[in-house]
């Protein structure tokens, strides 16, 4: 399988337990090893409604639409005898575990959080330029936490020094705290292409009361 583009092996699916509960996310080309061997089914939004897919349905699906109905926003993987589109959700067909509801602290996701902003000065940098400030600092018993680590760019961590920010004269443009899901996957739902995962992951779609 080459695809018509590397891009749209490095998109990304969002998969559903059994129970269409969002529980991970994974690559384009797990996806597709899932589906190839019937362990998962492709959901697909169509007109606010949710129609579920085996894999050589979704193939004549595809062929359809990338005669018919191609979006920008769509990828796509060449096979050699055709257009496949790359679905956006599958999910699996025997598994109904819930999700881990643990994000990992680690410096990825701190940037991720902070949207690669520095948490002084408010402008945005390269990971390679921000540093990580522990706003009440260790020698003052600042610990490493969600809630007392930011991203600061050198210049401002250098300013700020070993003081607080108060003791400093400076503001953090936002209160740190620990992030309800991964701060990986609410950078990808900025992209309009991973609008349909929304639904899933929406907790007022499921806690609300069926009348």
């Amino acid at each position: 399988m080459h695809s018509s583009s590397s891009s749209a092996l490095d998109a990304s699916v969002l998969v559903l337990n059994k129970l269409f509960m969002a529980i991970h996310i994974i690559s384009v080309r797990r996806a597709f090893c899932l589906l190839c061997k019937d362990l998962a089914e492709v959901v697909s939004l169509e007109d606010g409604q949710f129609q579920t897919y085996d894999f050589q349905t979704w193939r004549e699906v595809s062929e359809y639409r990338a005669r018919y109905f191609r979006q920008e926003d769509d990828d796509w993987i060449r096979t050699v005898s055709c257009e496949i589109q790359v679905p956006r959700v599958i999910r699996l067909m025997d598994y109904d575990r819930l999700p881990k509801q643990t994000i990992k602290f680690n410096r990825r996701n701190i940037f991720a959080r902070d949207n690669n902003q520095c948490q002084y000065c408010g402008k945005k940098f390269p990971t390679s330029e921000l540093s990580l400030d522990h706003v009440i600092p260790r020698s003052k018993g600042g610990v490493s936490t969600w809630e007392n680590i930011v991203c600061a760019c050198v210049n401002c961590n250098v300013k700020k020094g070993g003081r607080t920010p108060k003791e400093a004269h400076m503001h953090l443009i936002r209160k740190p705290e620990k992030p309800k899901r991964s701060p990986l996957l609410n950078l990808k739902l900025t992209h309009r292409k991973y609008q349909s995962w929304k639904t899933f992951l929406e907790n007022a779609y499921w806690s609300v009361e069926l009348k």
